[in-house]
């Protein structure tokens, strides 16, 4: 088994899910996009791991290899009909690839907050084991406004209607961070994009209120990111 990783910023890695990926021995590649690394053959994969960014799924002038991937994703879900599991910006570009919208949200979701399983999601297998309330890591501006056909929502929160979603038999994605670790909001912070958004939104003072909210969570994330991997793997195999 090997699962492509499709990580849009260095600092934006698969974070704990690459604990979950070693503990599973499962083999992966990454393609890091701002770098200018070309996607790779398609069906040497298993499985497709769409990572977050700073970036918004229409910035196509700003970011000409959004374009190129939104068609891997398309080709993936409607054609090869593999496994997907998308995180923040793979939850929205999955969702545009396949003719959904996205648009800003306001106010924007930057910090911990509680998502609600929705009835489909309870007894989906993506979240077997797993309770209905979840606090998740949120770092978003945008969301999306319209699913995609043969899609069905499986977590909302207060601010965002689609918080999850499956599409199809195959492919998920969360629109909250399952990966974060405890040096993961020290890493997009590096990223300038990453911190105006939080300074524009919450003011400069913000960031140390929100790391310790991540960090007296972080066990109970971490535990959630294992769990969904292993379902994600559940389905796979």
């Amino acid at each position: 088994m090997r699962i492509l990783v499709l990580q849009h910023l260095e600092s934006d890695h698969p974070g704990m899910l690459r604990t979950c990926l070693s503990e599973h021995d499962v083999a992966w590649d990454a393609v890091i996009l701002e770098k200018g690394q070309e996607i790779p053959d398609l069906d040497a994969y298993d499985a497709m791991l769409v990572m977050g960014g700073p970036m918004n799924v229409w910035d196509i002038e700003k970011y000409s290899w959004l374009e190129k991937e939104k068609d891997a994703i398309r080709f993936w879900i409607e054609e090869l009909k593999r496994p997907y599991l998308g995180i923040c910006l793979g939850h929205q570009l999955l969702a545009d690839a396949l003719g959904g919208e996205c648009a800003p949200q306001n106010p924007p979701e930057i910090g911990i907050f509680e998502v609600q399983l929705t009835e489909n999601g309870i007894y989906d297998p993506i979240f077997n084991g797993m309770d209905e309330r979840q606090f998740c890591l949120q770092w978003h501006s945008v969301k999306v406004t319209k699913i995609p056909e043969n899609t069905i929502v499986l977590a909302s929160s207060r601010l965002c209607d689609v918080q999850a979603m499956k599409v199809g038999e195959c492919a998920w994605s969360m629109q909250y961070h399952v990966e974060v670790e405890s040096d993961t909001i020290d890493n997009w912070i590096s990223d300038p994009d990453y911190r105006s958004s939080l300074e524009e939104s919450l003011g400069k003072e913000a960031l140390d209120g929100i790391k310790k909210q991540a960090t007296s969570h972080m066990t109970n994330l971490n535990n959630n990111c294992k769990k969904i991997f292993s379902n994600f793997l559940s389905v796979l195999r």
